[in-house]
């Protein structure tokens, strides 16, 4: 016992810091963000698929300057054309043999060639060139329609999220009105609108879509107010009121920022959509006119044209290809960020 109590026991030690490598970094949201949608291979192949279309449209022109968007080829071949006159002259019948020369002024529905890479269409212009420059039209106007739609839908979707009571009301039954208009049917008139003024053909697509922007902002703008509403009760919102805060900056660097997420992927998937709707317009002649081109607009001549349609598959099949492509590649982009930004997801 005295042998027991003469041993003293050892303190035990517990080490209360974990030391930290000086080489480790933590990873950032954005990091994090990046990393995930790059694991990805569906993200990557969209991001592919996006930016070639990009430089297609954008940078392709600059490099193949051989032929003009509105230039004809005027190489057309010349035909001849024999003409009998037949006369009488005291009793006795003459005939008259002439030779017409004629020239066709424009190179119609011509093969791929080395001149013409993909043809050319039933009014003799480049299908090549006029692939790039609709894809211009095409790509500008699907962005700028969907960033003013998620402007609009920002600042009223905010203010009825933030406020509520009759403001929320009247955004709401005003967003109800929009979604109950006819959207083709008003197209139309405004189409027949434009068709009677001196409105360069050029911008009548931009005209057209500032009309859907103005009747498609609902949906961002319902979606806004549904997260807000949910936003506005949390912990952080109520420090910025006892903060005293302004309005503005509290709805815009506090409840928007913690709403971009979903607004970055709807805004990814509404572009494939709004590409359609644009090619959908000028399909139905409602929107970019000729000379100027556009992806529908392409497509457009095989509803008048059946011979087109079956034996002339270079003039309207790249125009198809190009928007599926646009669309898949957008869907794709956007299926990735809403994966990346899911705060939930592990992989």
């Amino acid at each position: 016992m005295d042998e027991l109590n003469n041993v003293q026991a050892e303190p035990e030690t517990v080490d209360t810091e974990v030391p930290l490598d000086k080489n480790v970094r933590l990873m950032s949201p954005t990091r994090m963000v990046v990393r995930r949608f790059f694991r990805s291979k569906l993200s990557i192949l969209g991001l592919i698929m996006v930016v070639s279309l990009f430089l297609f449209s954008f940078v392709g022109p600059l490099l193949y300057t051989q032929w003009g968007e509105i230039e004809l080829d005027e190489s057309g071949k010349t035909e001849y054309a024999i003409s009998e006159t037949s006369y009488t002259v005291d009793g006795q019948t003459y005939t008259l043999r002439q030779t017409t020369e004629k020239y066709l002024k424009d190179n119609f529905l011509a093969l791929p060639s080395a001149e013409h890479l993909l043809g050319t269409d039933n009014e003799g212009y480049d299908i090549f060139v006029r692939l790039m420059y609709g894809g211009r039209i095409s790509l500008t106007v699907s962005f700028i329609a969907v960033f003013l739609i998620t402007i609009l839908g920002v600042i009223l979707g905010g203010i009825a999220g933030y406020f509520g009571g009759w403001i929320d009301n009247l955004i709401m039954r005003i967003c109800d009105v929009l979604m109950c208009l006819p959207g083709v049917p008003i197209l139309l008139i405004i189409s027949t609108i434009l068709d009677a003024s001196d409105i360069d053909a050029k911008y009548r697509i931009y005209l057209l879509m500032i009309y859907l922007t103005f009747i498609s902002w609902t949906g961002t703008a319902r979606l806004v107010r549904g997260q807000i509403l949910s936003l506005r009760e949390q912990e952080y919102m109520v420090a910025a009121e006892a903060m005293g805060y302004s309005t503005g900056r509290k709805i815009f660097k506090h409840l928007i920022p913690n709403v971009m997420p979903q607004l970055i992927v709807q805004m990814s998937l509404s572009l494939g959509s709004m590409i359609l709707y644009e090619a959908t317009l000028s399909y139905l002649n409602l929107g970019v006119k000729a000379p100027y081109a556009a992806w529908g607009s392409m497509i457009n001549i095989i509803s008048t044209n059946q011979d087109i349609l079956q034996n002339h598959l270079n003039v309207w099949v790249p125009a198809g290809v190009c928007i599926v492509i646009a669309v898949l590649g957008f869907n794709f982009v956007g299926d990735g960020l809403r994966d990346a930004l899911d705060p939930k997801a592990r992989r």
